[in-house]
């Protein structure tokens, strides 16, 4: 590869990086509004109505397309990076929500503290909780992506996205409402149905994307004279 190969490499893996990083800081900020999607009509499962969710969980599974990609064209431990990298930009941003919801609104203020603490003051329980879920699933995202890569020396793109997000799904929405019900957030009685609500709501995304990641491998493998299973090496 040329080094002007390389530079175009590098940038792409900056822009993707990008935009993993925004995805997940704004599946944080946004998270508390819910919603209800009704494509099988007023179902309920133990209890809790299928596909009630929060918003955040709607630009979520682009940063699982995102990782999927990385890992495919570039390698686990960059992938990895990126993870890394959106743990800390999570953090920095809920610190500077936190200053700015301690500093007092002037009287001509067009957002009163008030408001601004409805719509940002973010639970602290229950940002620990979308953490530490993250955290897990995508680390075993990369994981299992990688096993299935190896054993299938490269090929069956398929096979490890769909296997490694389901499994990653599934760690992350038990976590989550698991969490979240352990620190009282959430009762106990809709842990459940939230985890079933949750976790096809995610599958039905997941298989969604998969034919977008085969698109956004078939084009950087083209542009970079890359065999099946060879990666670009940054380092």
């Amino acid at each position: 590869m040329t080094q002007k190969d390389k530079g175009t490499a590098f940038s792409i893996y900056l822009y993707l990086g990008a935009l993993f990083i925004t995805s997940l800081v704004v599946s944080n900020l946004i998270f508390q509004k819910f919603f209800y999607w009704e494509p099988f009509g007023d179902v309920t499962i133990f209890g809790a109505p299928l596909f009630e969710l929060s918003v955040g969980i709607l630009p979520y599974p682009i940063t699982f397309l995102i990782t999927d990609l990385i890992s495919e064209i570039y390698g686990k431990k960059k992938a990895n990076q990126v993870v890394t990298a959106g743990i800390f930009a999570s953090i920095f941003s809920m610190l500077i929500i936190f200053v700015a919801n301690e500093v007092p609104a002037i009287g001509g203020s067009p957002i009163d503290d008030k408001t601004f603490t409805k719509v940002f003051g973010l639970s602290p329980l229950g940002v620990l909780a979308s953490m530490l879920a993250y955290l897990f699933a995508q680390y075993i995202d990369i994981s299992i992506y990688h096993f299935w890569k190896k054993l299938t020396k490269g090929k069956m793109l398929w096979l490890r996205n769909n296997f490694s997000t389901f499994s990653s799904q599934l760690v992350d929405t038990v976590t989550v409402v698991g969490l979240l019900c352990a620190f009282g957030v959430l009762p106990w009685d809709k842990f459940y149905g939230l985890v079933i609500s949750g976790f096809v709501f995610k599958i039905f995304i997941a298989l969604l994307d998969t034919p977008l990641l085969y698109l956004f491998v078939y084009l950087l493998r083209k542009r970079f004279n890359l065999k099946i299973g060879e990666e670009i090496r940054l380092d």
